[in-house]
């Protein structure tokens, strides 16, 4: 089978047995750092892709997909807005809010909370917190029964269960005549949910919406929230379905009220793909000791090519293979191993806890403790690239002095 001579020799070069073993260790080592470079690349990416994806899970849980607020006055023709809006086909659910935020005390115990004033009836199609319950019962928010949601951490700041009798303060003041009064109303813990995030289960109490509207004296809802059947397109279809809907309107969805949140996941996983890709970047440079090595080597076997009419050019193009096929198979266990690893770390990390008794996350610290993973062939393809690029650009400099080998002075003493 024909092929070109460099390639012959290059390759001929990678399997040859060497007279010096410790060229044999550089290369051996320039192999498995690149191996254990792409596998930890991949394996971290898939990892914090995992977590990300939690999060935004969890997230969507509590949140609506978009929340549309009127801007030319009180929102007081809700309902005939949502009926508009729900009509869309990309619309599947809608609801109306209130927001505030609050002091909620007991006894000797205080915090401050984000009050959010809502119509279980309502709520049930935008979020899921009515499957987050611990205790109560979400549907016990009825309109002038002045009951209360909070989270479990809340719960277990305050010291209280359901049926306690909690004061919520308000912002909000009333003047009197012996002066002004902060606005107070007394509810009934009526349920503690647990969504798994310290935002909202140490912050967020819920209210019916007609409780928030007398405490807060507001004649309407602050907006409407959107559940769609696109989250990445949740401002574009809200958008869509207000056209025909009299007035103004401003729409945002969860990904500009979680800007800072996922802005810091992009900012950490360009981070870590960074400081992993200098392991990588060692391994390169091994390729480059070995190769250098090599051709100190070779001199002699160089020196004869050129005699019998090798050009410089294919003198470099051979230890360019030589190169190549060593980052190559690196690489190529790098991504093997980093899939792999990728797919079976939750259970490698379980097998290992069950083994050491060691909680690698221990869910009473942390609010994920598993090690979930998502790997994104996207990630794996630029990884491979970064590495190819990074194990070519290290044969340069070898293959360019290998070239420059003079054959008279190479064969002197031979």
């Amino acid at each position: 089978m024909f092929r070109p001579f460099e390639a012959f020799i290059g390759l001929r070069y990678v399997r040859a047995k060497r007279r010096n073993h410790f060229i044999s260790f550089i290369s051996f080592s320039s192999v498995l750092g690149v191996t254990v470079g792409v596998m930890a690349v991949i394996t971290v990416l898939s990892v914090m892709n995992g977590f990300d994806e939690v999060m935004t899970t969890r997230t969507l849980a509590m949140v609506s997909h978009a929340t549309i607020t009127k801007t030319d006055g009180p929102f007081t023709d809700w309902e005939a807005v949502a009926r508009q809006v729900q009509t869309h086909p990309e619309i599947s659910g809608v609801a109306p809010y209130f927001t505030a935020e609050a002091m909620l005390s007991h006894e000797d115990h205080s915090s401050g909370v984000f009050v959010q004033g809502i119509l279980p009836a309502y709520e049930n199609k935008v979020s899921e917190i009515s499957g987050k319950m611990l205790l109560g019962d979400f549907n016990l928010l009825q309109p002038g029964a002045y009951g209360i949601i909070i989270g479990k951490e809340l719960s277990e700041h305050l010291g209280i269960l359901t049926g306690a009798r909690v004061t919520l303060v308000t912002t909000a003041a009333n003047n009197t005549p012996f002066g002004v009064i902060q606005r107070s109303k007394r509810f009934t813990v009526v349920g503690i949910f647990e969504a798994g995030m310290h935002e909202f289960d140490s912050t967020m109490a819920l209210i019916n919406l007609e409780d928030a509207r007398k405490l807060y004296r507001q004649e309407a809802p602050q907006g409407l929230r959107i559940k769609t059947t696109d989250v990445m397109r949740a401002a574009a279809i809200s958008k869509a379905a207000l056209q025909q809907a009299p007035g103004k309107f401003e729409v945002v969805d969860w990904t500009e009220r979680n800007r800072n949140l996922y802005r810091a996941l992009k900012t950490e996983k360009i981070a870590m793909f960074i400081i992993l890709a200098l392991i990588v970047g060692v391994a390169a440079f091994n390729i480059v000791s070995a190769l250098v090595m090599m051709v100190v080597d070779k001199q002699a076997d160089i020196a004869v090519l050129m005699t019998l009419g090798a050009s410089p050019r294919s003198i470099m193009k051979i230890f360019v293979v030589q190169g190549i096929c060593i980052g190559l198979l690196g690489l190529c266990s790098g991504d093997i191993l980093g899939i792999w690893l990728s797919k079976y770390i939750d259970t490698i990390v379980k097998t290992f806890e069950a083994v050491t008794g060691v909680a690698v996350l221990p869910c009473d610290v942390y609010y994920v403790c598993e090690f979930p993973s998502a790997m994104a062939w996207s990630d794996v393809i630029n990884i491979s690239i970064v590495t190819f690029l990074l194990c070519l650009t290290a044969t340069v400099y070898p293959a360019w002095r290998a070239a420059r080998i003079r054959p008279v002075e190479a064969l002197r003493y031979e």
